[in-house]
């Protein structure tokens, strides 16, 4: 019911407040040059996700801080040196852990943020974790041009791609692979932004990563089920040349089951592969839109991140979105054939059906002459014994001493009776015909 929630007297949804806090349930956060960030997203279903809220509030208890009294969207607390944020999304809740005070001279991917949690934390966290890394960012606002040579050293000789987004106002550096230390690594040299700039980049480059990572995920379905699907289609394919070429009667109920067996896998391979195969669309959309939202321009000589992931992920994606519509195309393949294969059952049986009729029609005209045979055959039997009564009677009536012919009269009563008897066995066999009629009528 709607409520009165300001001072004009206005009925307002009781979701208004909902949907105003939902566009600000995830703020950008404010990041100084030089920091550490260290990142993680960790998969969880819905125990989880119970179970990783009390292990988050255990990290207020070793920090001798009072933990919230709820789990919310996004949680942000001052922890010591760092600062931490918690944000819940549908599939997996991701940490963000800033570290603002730190050494310059030293390595920024050694001393990350992670050195700063209680022990044994990490690894206890419930869940599972799909993205892990680290994001150094250095001030470069007081160089010509950030050195090469010291960027490569810190991601362990591999390959990089590099590019300089918003423009040209920061260069940003990554491998997209993971290090000895298990995470993966992004190098950001500050050139021309502030703060609250360089935070929403930070917040843009740890959101490609992470949906880059969570739109892979159905790519080793898709490559499981494609091989099967090849042999599903050669199967199919064999059942619907035999359906078409054979000439002799083919055994329906084996092929009936075949047709079965092969949409119930089908059906099981789509439940298992659409939630994600969708997923994954969403995700490179996403990871699409963040890129777009970068404005990179290019660092002479390597790829620029949107190039790699146009190159690397869309073809990944692509094979997830060709492996589900290859189910559902197989799907509407095995329901033609279904199709056809019942239509094929239903004209047997319906040739069975007039094969059946048409014998029983035979059947009924042969009781029908049985019929009349027996009509004619109860006519002289009733007839006698009704001859035979009528005699009995004759006799009784000469016995008393009434004189008359007793031959002539019993004689003369034989064809009266008979006639009655006919008469009366016609009389009865139309009347039924009759009230049959009438009951079809009705129907």
């Amino acid at each position: 019911m709607d409520k009165i929630n300001n001072s004009y007297g206005l009925n307002v949804h009781p979701m208004r407040d909902e949907l105003y806090a939902e566009l600000h349930s995830r703020p950008f956060q404010v990041l100084m040059s030089p920091s550490r960030v260290s990142y993680l997203a960790v998969m969880s279903n819905q125990l989880e996700k119970t179970q990783d809220f009390d292990h988050f509030c255990n990290l207020f208890l070793l920090k001798n801080l009072t933990p919230p009294q709820e789990d919310g969207v996004c949680i942000d607390i001052d922890c010591e040196q760092l600062r931490i944020r918690r944000e819940k999304h549908n599939e997996f809740i991701s940490y963000t852990f800033i570290l603002s005070d730190v050494d310059v001279d030293a390595d920024p991917f050694k001393e990350n943020a992670f050195k700063y949690l209680p022990n044994d934390w990490l690894s206890s966290l419930p869940g599972t974790v799909i993205a892990a890394f680290h994001v150094a960012v250095e001030d470069a606002r007081n160089q010509v041009e950030p050195d090469l040579s010291v960027a490569k050293s810190r991601f362990e000789n591999m390959r990089l791609i590099g590019s300089r987004p918003q423009h040209g106002d920061a260069q940003v550096w990554t491998s997209f692979q993971i290090h000895s230390d298990g995470c993966g690594r992004f190098l950001i040299y500050n050139k021309n932004m502030s703060d609250s700039q360089l935070g929403r980049m930070v917040k843009r480059i740890v959101e490609i990563e992470t949906y880059r990572l969570m739109a892979l995920l159905s790519l080793t379905l898709a490559r499981k089920y494609s091989s099967q699907l090849a042999k599903m289609d050669d199967q199919l394919a064999d059942t619907t040349a035999r359906l078409s070429e054979s000439k002799e009667k083919l055994d329906e109920q084996a092929i009936l089951c075949e047709l079965i067996d092969m949409a119930a896998w089908v059906e099981a391979a789509r439940a298992r592969t659409t939630f994600r195969f969708s997923a994954t669309m969403a995700y490179q959309e996403l990871v699409i839109t963040r890129l777009s939202e970068l404005k990179e321009d290019e660092v002479s000589g390597h790829l620029t991140m949107t190039e790699f992931m146009t190159r690397r992920l869309e073809p990944a994606v692509r094979t997830c979105k060709t492996t589900g519509e290859h189910l559902e195309n197989l799907s509407l393949r095995i329901d033609r054939v279904s199709d056809m294969m019942r239509t094929r059952v239903e004209m047997s049986i319906e040739s069975q059906n007039q094969d059946v009729l048409s014998s029983m029609n035979r059947r009924s005209e042969i009781q029908l002459a049985m019929q009349h045979t027996v009509e004619g055959l109860s006519v002289a039997a009733i007839s006698y014994y009704s001859v035979g009564l009528i005699k009995f009677l004759v006799e009784a009536v000469y016995d008393k001493g009434v004189q008359f012919d007793k031959s002539l009269v019993i004689g003369a009563t034989v064809p009266l009776v008979i006639g009655g008897v006919w008469l009366i066995t016609r009389t009865i066999h139309k009347r039924f015909l009759t009230l049959a009629e009438a009951k079809a009528n009705l129907k």
